[in-house]
């Protein structure tokens, strides 16, 4: 997770060292979409009411599903909460409010309602405003090892005021299930910037507001089953930036998104599975800055999967093709692009007495087209690149069991990995002092291992321990050019080692969490010298919390202390984050 700091900063995702722009997002079914900088900034949607977060390396075993989900190199799953109503219920309702350090105040409401026995509705609300206001210190060595600046400050500009509005629809029907979302976020947020040789002032800041409007339909006919979306977004984005030492800017940007998808699965046999899926996406970006190309694009996406099921042996193979048409108003538009991407995965249990034990392999290729930015920003941007390509290879083992007694679920997982990104879009300099442009010149090779264990235990009736521990290894080397200063170097920003450790028991009403995350050293630039090292971070993180009953009325209570140890850290160089803060609240439901 690439963190800015504070309550507003962007937080993004960048899974096995591809890129952030090589994961996608899937919300309930439709993936978002960002064709303006391909990042998703998942700040913006709130675990309030989310009922499951889940990641697929490559993709999901499913094969019905929509095309352009096949095309990620790695996809983040988000599943709000469906109401569910007991005999004689027709409504919940549930109220929270938070507050915390840098005077954090976080309200907010849902409501689900049973409409009638075959549909129910739901409609969420929140509330942020923080000042986000926090002391860090700022400790900078030069190059000869003599201390340039160790002092204590305070963030300043890190405020955000947002709204978060989610109306979501949904119903039963013979044989399927269709969905309805509409949601709204709006924000005014102070942009903090990066701490540069002692100056903390900063004049940016930026307005969101993101709405979509977004539709899915699945229907089962005998051994047929389709499943149709559609989505409508518009983001509307305004940053400022006043900041008297820096130029000018007030900018305004518009996006507009408009989706379909239809995906359709027949099966066979009992143990053979076909589908196929296409896709459409339109995109427009238009700015208020004085020429600027005002692009639309038109993707045509076309999937054709198959499944096999032979109990101990499962394959899935999949084929995307990709066909993109951009349209500049005004100037020459480049040419379409067209890229093929197959997958193949397998899955097998070697012991015949059991299948806890499964050996799992998977061979895919995968692409991000060039954003709007990377083409058509103004003295940057490059109409003729080509997209970006990810060839990925895994094999690994799990070991899954669950049972009755004292160990409850165990599990172990290893993998290890290699991807190669081909044709990476980088920022170059073309000569003059802040002019840069595109160019297809990266070629990065990444080999890793991820390692993952899990147990849950039940020494007594009413006491449950888990505990998860994760360790990951990377070796992500830019091999582009062996004339480079940074020629086999690690790519920026990426950890050899780093991993995580979470603690959770519960005994009757009462949980306690206790988190742990390491990071290792890292490079904030290409070249793996001295003047760019980062230091290794880590963080603990600990919460209790209290369920408790009056009458109808359920009440949870929740305590938090992040960063438990106080520790000064970046998560990106010079973006300070916070150190030690808290959280307290109180959930009441119906």
């Amino acid at each position: 997770v690439k963190d800015y700091g504070g309550v507003g900063g962007i937080k993004t995702v960048n899974v096995r060292s591809m890129g952030t722009n090589h994961t996608g997002v899937v919300y309930d079914g439709v993936q978002l979409g960002n064709a303006q900088n391909g990042q998703i900034d998942l700040g913006q949607f709130s675990l309030d009411n989310i009922e499951a977060i889940s990641l697929h390396n490559g993709q999901k075993s499913q094969i019905l599903q929509p095309a352009r989900d096949f095309g990620s190199a790695g996809t983040i799953y988000m599943r709000t909460r469906t109401p569910r109503f007991d005999n004689g219920e027709s409504y919940h309702a549930r109220a929270a409010v938070r507050f915390g350090s840098f005077d954090l105040l976080n309200p907010s409401a849902l409501v689900e309602l049973k409409l009638s026995e075959r549909v129910n509705a739901s409609l969420s609300a929140e509330w942020i405003t923080s000042t986000g206001k926090y002391k860090f210190r700022y400790r900078r060595v030069n190059p000869a090892g003599e201390l340039a600046y160790d002092t204590t400050a305070v963030r300043q500009n890190g405020d955000i005021n947002s709204t978060r509005i989610e109306l979501n629809v949904n119903g039963s029907l013979t044989g399927g299930e269709w969905h309805f979302k509409a949601y709204n976020y709006n924000s005014e947020r102070g942009v903090p910037g990066a701490i540069v040789n002692n100056v903390w002032r900063r004049g940016e800041r930026i307005w969101d507001n993101n709405s979509f409007a977004q539709a899915n339909f699945t229907k089962t006919i005998g051994n047929f089953t389709t499943l149709n979306s559609a989505k409508y977004a518009f983001y509307r984005t305004h940053y400022v930036n006043n900041d008297d030492k820096q130029v000018k800017v007030d900018n305004l940007y518009r996006q507009r998104e408009f989706y379909f998808s239809t995906a359709n699965e027949y099966v066979l046999t009992d143990w053979w599975r076909v589908s196929a899926s296409y896709d459409f996406a339109w995109n427009t970006l238009s700015a208020d800055m004085y020429d600027f190309a005002k692009p639309d694009r038109i993707t045509n996406l076309i999937a054709a999967a198959t499944a096999i099921d032979l109990g101990r042996l499962k394959i899935q193979a999949s084929a995307l093709g990709t066909f993109v048409h951009d349209h500049l108003r005004g100037q020459e538009s480049p040419k379409d692009k067209h890229v093929f991407t197959p997958a193949v995965y397998a899955s097998f249990a070697p012991l015949r007495s059991t299948t806890d034990l499964t050996v799992r392999a998977f061979c895919k290729r995968s692409f991000r087209m060039p954003t709007f930015n990377d083409l058509y920003y103004a003295d940057m941007g490059n109409s003729k690149l080509n997209p970006e390509r990810v060839t990925q290879y895994n094999a690994g083992v799990v070991f899954d069991r669950t049972r009755h007694g004292f160990v409850q679920n165990a599990r172990v997982s290893v993998d290890a990995y290699y991807n190669k990104v081909k044709d990476k879009i980088v920022a170059y300099p073309k000569g003059q002092q802040f002019r840069w442009t595109m160019l297809n010149l990266g070629v990065v090779d990444i080999r890793g291992i991820d390692a993952a264990a899990q147990m849950t235990v039940n020494p007594t009736g009413s006491l449950y321990v888990t505990l998860r521990a994760q360790y990951t290894y990377q070796r992500a080397i830019d091999v582009t050019n062996p004339a480079d200063n940074y020629y086999r170097d690690q790519i920026p920003y990426i950890p050899r080692h780093s991993g995580a450790a979470v603690a959770n028991v519960s005994w009757r009403r009462w949980n306690l969490n206790y988190s742990f995350i390491y990071v290792g050293e890292r490079y904030n630039q290409q070249e793996n010298i001295r003047y760019n090292y980062t230091q290794p971070w880590y963080t603990s993180d600990v919460s209790v919390s209290r369920d408790f009953t009056f009458g109808r009325v359920n009440f949870r209570a929740l305590a938090e202390i992040n960063n438990l140890l106080n520790q000064d850290y970046d998560v990106i160089i010079n973006y300070p984050m916070p150190k030690r803060n808290f959280r307290i609240s109180l959930t009441v439901e119906i």
